[in-house]
């Protein structure tokens, strides 16, 4: 059955005078509107449309080729649009707003237009509306997580804690990002490849934006060398440049730099000198 809140590959039944119409199985018949047509797209009975579906201001299901900022069982800051007797009205990229009931908000203060909030999307079992909720945990994976340290993951930064910063990952966990592997600027709703540094005994996951030092290293390497031929065989960045420069360039961080100009170094790859790093000549 096709999932509201959710991209779902439908076939066309018919076209009509207002866009067409897809086969939502047990929903019925599902309208894609006709601006919401691709141009490039085949529409004849038969065809199939990847669409997403939601409830239209009266409560009918209808189709979308945009695609919002949040799905049923995702994480995302939204932007608050408007507060109401009903609740909070958030921005999540489709005509009809997406609704924060005020029993579902989690704040120190009231939110106001303007605000940014962390939400999750879940399907009302009464209304069967796609609603918002500030409760993370509730929609969170409470079992035990399948992974290994070293494994590259999706995450979404949720705020900043005495610690460093909360994320959570694959829309499943809750995770720890700490302060010392923040190495560039993050904040609420941050999207951003990461990586399981360790498994705690307890259970909980502390997080890397780096990948581990031996993959990091190998990587780093290939990318040092790559930019080294590019610029003609010398680049005026060493182990003594910032470490603003170093993260702009090379996305890391300088001590990670630092170990791997040195065994490039050490391999007889480069040169280093106060100016930069230099491709070492054929012996």
């Amino acid at each position: 059955m096709p999932a509201m809140g959710r991209f779902n590959t439908l076939e066309i039944l018919r076209p009509s005078s207002i866009g067409l119409f897809l086969d939502g199985g047990e929903l019925g018949d599902v309208l894609l509107p006709t601006r919401q047509i691709p141009r490039d797209a085949a529409t004849e009975p038969g065809d199939s449309l990847r669409v997403f579906l939601y409830l239209d201001s009266e409560d009918r299901p209808i189709a979308t080729t945009d695609r919002p900022k949040i799905q049923v069982g995702e994480f995302a800051a939204l932007e608050v649009v408007e507060r109401t007797p009903v609740g909070i009205f958030l921005d999540w990229g489709l005509p009809k707003d997406l609704l924060l009931p005020h029993f579902e908000e989690r704040t120190n203060r009231p939110l106001r237009q303007g605000d940014r909030c962390m939400v999750v999307a879940y399907l009302d079992d009464r209304t069967r509306r796609i609603t918002a909720s500030m409760r993370l945990d509730r929609y969170l994976d409470r079992e035990s997580a399948d992974y290994t340290p070293g494994d590259a993951v999706d995450l979404i930064i949720t705020g900043p804690t005495d610690l460093g910063f909360n994320a959570i990952i694959n829309h499943r966990h809750r995770g720890l990002l700490h302060k010392s592997e923040a190495i560039r600027p993050l904040r609420m709703g941050t999207r951003t490849q990461g990586y399981i540094q360790r498994i705690r005994d307890d259970g909980k996951i502390d997080l890397s934006l780096q990948p581990r030092r031996e993959a990091l290293a190998d990587t780093l390497s290939a990318q040092i060398l790559e930019e080294l031929q590019k610029a003609g065989g010398r680049l005026a960045i060493s182990d003594k440049s910032d470490p603003a420069l170093i993260q702009r360039t090379f996305g890391v961080s300088k001590g990670n730099f630092k170990k791997t100009i040195g065994g490039l170094y050490k391999q007889g790859l480069i040169t280093i000198d106060d100016d930069g790093i230099k491709l070492a000549s054929p012996s």
